[in-house]
């Protein structure tokens, strides 16, 4: 993708009222613009107050005019800004009229395109700003920061580094026979192929992280008919989101609540009560909790702990581990404890058997155990500094490396294939590539700033 020579605008600011509007403008026609709208070009980087003038000559605001010249601006191109009155109409005039002046109006993401295009941001970082503007939470701000200063791409480029200068060395000693030596059994490739393997695993954790605090985790709460579960969600929200009677059956369809725990986004569904139901309304609400748990990245299996309780010949939790297979992703919630005069506590869970807390929702115990748990779960540690926001692709190109990467530790392995290995590598430094755009199909492109605010 090239950048185009065409002068984009956008109003900047969100629509409505409110006290300035932002009109940006970007491209060699910049300064021409500043021109003809303000009167002049102002110095770079001094605000310049004076009326904004159509081309007839009437005024249609006065306001503030400023220019950033390329390459040091946001786009690496000519800017200027254009700070008017917030009112719409205003704002919608003053566009109009550079409009007609042969400036084209920008797409969506465009200016974050262009410094794209223009070597100003890497791509990781640009859509750092998109995911900064989305934030949902004081803790998601703080990590798409970090992800907009570089902290992100200086981890991936540091491994894009390591993998290049251990391409070098497997096909120069290819390349070169006569020098013999033996670089595939003298254990060099192989310790360094370790320790790529092991600074990737750190990366990935942290992007795993990343991506829970950009799109949160998918919660669902099921369980048997009165066994707590609107119960738990309401505490859970803060608030009594769901109804809650003695009654058992009350939630018949899927409720949704999204909260933070902090600073990490929560998506949490209560389901109907999971039994054989004769009821046509109970059994579409039991359908859509099956699909829901389907689709979980967490199922809280809630039971009552103050009845006779039989983990193998619990029919429902065997059913639910054919759709979660995974047991880290099906917490044991045992509520109503309180009933059952029983403490409050949280047993972890291993590869073999999923984490169980004990707790009362309608007596607030035991819910912190919980709230630990899910923090556990998800790989949040709010006592380290740093983080970053990773989106989706970002994790799939990270897995896609590692695969390469283990893949050329099994052929230096098993076959000392040099010709396999470096293969391997240039795949798995490819992969990388994708992260921060300096490799990008221009599909992946579009498909990725058309997500953007107009304006940014």
């Amino acid at each position: 993708m090239t950048v185009s020579n065409e002068t984009i605008c956008a109003v900047a600011t969100p629509s409505g009222r409110g006290g300035i509007s932002i009109i940006r403008v970007s491209g060699s026609d910049s300064s021409r613009i500043a021109k003809q709208i303000a009167g002049h070009l102002p110095p770079p980087r001094h605000a310049h107050y004076g009326n904004f003038l159509a081309s007839s000559g009437e005024t249609i605001d006065s306001g503030i005019t400023l220019f950033f010249p390329g390459p040091d601006s946001f786009t690496g191109e000519d800017v200027i800004e254009l700070q008017a009155h917030g009112g719409p109409f205003v704002v919608d005039i003053l566009l109009q009229e550079i409009l007609s002046m042969g400036i084209r109006l920008a797409r969506p993401g465009e200016f974050s395109e262009r410094a794209f295009l223009n070597d100003k941001i890497d791509l990781a970082q640009a859509e750092a700003i998109a995911d900064l503007i989305e934030s949902n939470s004081a803790e998601a701000a703080r990590f798409a920061i970090r992800s907009l200063q570089g902290d992100f791409s200086t981890l991936v480029n540091t491994l894009i580094d390591a993998i290049v200068e251990l391409r070098m060395y497997v096909e120069a000693a290819m390349d070169f026979p006569e020098e013999e030596v033996d670089f595939l059994g003298e254990g060099d490739v192989e310790n360094r192929l370790q320790q790529l393997l092991t600074q990737m695993d750190d990366v990935l954790a942290q992007a795993r992280q990343g991506t829970i605090m950009k799109d949160g985790l998918k919660v669902v709460i099921a369980g048997e008919p009165n066994a707590g579960k609107s119960s738990l969600l309401n505490v859970l929200a803060g608030q009594s989101r769901a109804i809650v009677t003695e009654i058992a059956g009350t939630t018949r369809d899927t409720l949704k609540e999204h909260i933070s725990i902090d600073g990490m986004p929560l998506h949490i569904i209560d389901t109907a009560g999971l039994h054989v139901s004769e009821d046509i309304v109970e059994q579409e609400g039991i359908r859509r909790a099956w699909h829901e748990i389907g689709e979980a990245d967490l199922v809280l299996l809630v039971i009552d702990a103050s009845k006779e309780f039989d983990l193998e010949n619990f029919e429902l939790f065997t059913e639910i581990q054919k759709l979660i297979p995974e047991p880290q992703n099906l917490f044991l919630v045992f509520n109503k404890i309180d009933l059952a005069e029983a403490s409050a506590r949280l047993e972890m869970g291993n590869e073999s058997s999923p984490t169980s807390i004990y707790l009362s929702a309608k007596k607030m115990e035991g819910i912190d155990l919980l709230t630990t748990a899910l923090k556990t779960h998800a790989g949040l540690n709010t006592t380290v500094e740093g983080g970053f926001i990773a989106r989706r692709r970002h994790l799939d190109a990270l897995e896609k490396s590692r695969s390469f990467l283990v893949s050329a530790l099994e052929q230096l392995v098993s076959s000392k294939a040099g010709e396999l290995v470096a293969e391997d590598l240039r795949e798995a430094h490819q992969s990388l590539e994708l992260i921060t755009g300096r490799y990008t199909p221009d599909d992946l492109l579009g498909e990725i700033f058309s997500s953007f605010c107009i304006g940014k």
